[in-house]
């Protein structure tokens, strides 16, 4: 009798786990871990349960609840801030979609202290599609956010509580920040701007491979659309084909000589997704495209012209609309010694925050595998950024 009820108990205690049922907590390690890797170090672990929560850009919300719990139990104080209700429409790379849940960003600090000197904050959204979680041989560590960005929301927290740990910072020293929306234009940090508050240090998380980024490209997208008439393929001449429409400018576009510079090279663009018509057998009636520019020199506005006027030279018809206001290249500070720097062509949420602050870009990783198939970084990668982020902490409070 007394094997028979251990059974059951063992066979209860797998099925509710099968069924996500947690006495202790929602984000309940799974009672079997194949690699040791993931329970070695917090900052390993504390990575490993952001990843395993899909937050692709929208669908923030069960991530930011894992950090306010997370951050609270470390004697935090967490505040939230609204930045899109339930049922709101964002546009996504994928499309017009509705947020299923509240939009949030986090921001936490030590004590009643919500001004601090220095600022760590990165961005809680991925791109699509979600990847799982997945330790591969030499301590590689795989999955969606694995490098863009919870590589960089781990290290940092990890990097403050153990400076607060040694006593090394404490109140009004540091905060943390985490925002949605980074990968569709910015709007948790653009939100952010109406928290009220002003930093002398802001120190932005995103995969420089462990140096110090000295600037990166400027950005701005643009949706173009062409409409024609819908006929049968057999009589094209009943209608008005918009694909072809629209592709003499998308060729133009693609040999577009844009401005360049020493520091970071061409502007590029990239014609990113395409869409057009219905069927094989109908006169397409409808065609567009979503294309992104990478600037290396000028100004957006330039750019826009640029585009503007190759647009209308081909058909005055053809519909440009702008994704985002856009930016040039941005100047980033590297005044911090034990670091090598590079240069970046991604755009970040450095020019959506406003102020006269220090701005620090670093994080483990490399961007060549973020937003792919493989991404993934290496478990010394991100115990390294720790000591990283300890360090450029410490130099910010300095100043």
């Amino acid at each position: 009798m007394k094997l028979l009820c251990v059974a059951c108990i063992v066979a209860l205690l797998s099925s509710a786990h099968a069924n996500g049922v947690s006495s202790s907590s929602t984000y309940q390690r799974p009672l079997h871990d194949d690699s040791e890797i993931t329970n070695s170090s917090p900052v390993l672990a504390l990575h490993r349960d952001l990843i395993q929560i899909e937050s692709i850009s929208g669908n923030e919300h069960a991530v930011g609840r894992f950090l306010r719990h997370y951050l609270s139990t470390y004697n935090l104080t967490v505040e939230t801030q609204p930045v899109s209700p339930v049922g709101a429409k964002l546009r996504t790379a994928s499309g017009l979609i509705k947020t299923k849940h509240e939009r949030q960003n986090i921001l936490a600090y030590r004590g009643d202290k919500r001004k601090t000197r220095t600022l760590l904050t990165s961005h809680m959204d991925t791109v699509p599609p979600f990847l799982p979680y997945k330790v591969k041989p030499h301590h590689d560590i795989w999955g969606r956010g694995s490098v863009d960005d919870k590589g960089c929301i781990a290290t940092q927290i990890i990097a403050l509580q153990e400076l607060l740990d040694s006593k090394e910072v404490g109140d009004g020293d540091v905060g943390l920040l985490f925002v949605v929306g980074e990968e569709i234009g910015g709007d948790g940090m653009v939100k952010a701007n109406k928290l009220d508050l002003a930093w002398e240090t802001v120190i932005f998380g995103e995969p420089t491979e462990l140096k110090l980024a000295s600037g990166h490209k400027g950005n701005i997208g643009f949706n173009i659309k062409a409409e024609g008439k819908a006929a049968h393929s057999g009589y094209p001449w009943l209608g008005v084909n918009a694909n072809s429409l629209l592709l003499p400018a998308l060729v133009k576009l693609d040999n577009l000589k844009l401005p360049e510079s020493k520091k970071y090279g061409n502007t590029t663009v990239n014609i990113g997704r395409m869409e057009g018509g219905v069927a094989g057998n109908v006169v397409a009636e409808m065609a567009s495209a979503q294309i992104q520019i990478r600037i290396a020199a000028g100004s957006a506005e330039d750019v826009k012209k640029t585009v503007l006027d190759t647009v209308r030279s081909i058909d005055k018809g053809l519909k440009v609309e702008w994704l985002n206001k856009g930016y040039g290249p941005v100047d980033i500070d590297t005044d911090v010694d034990g670091f090598d720097t590079i240069v970046v062509n991604y755009g970040t949420d450095i020019p959506n925050l406003k102020g006269d602050h220090k701005r620090y870009l670093y994080g483990p990783g490399s961007i060549l595998v973020a937003h792919s198939d493989h991404e993934h970084v290496s478990a010394s990668d991100l115990k390294e950024a720790v000591e990283g982020y300890k360090t450029l902490i410490r130099a910010s409070l300095k100043k």
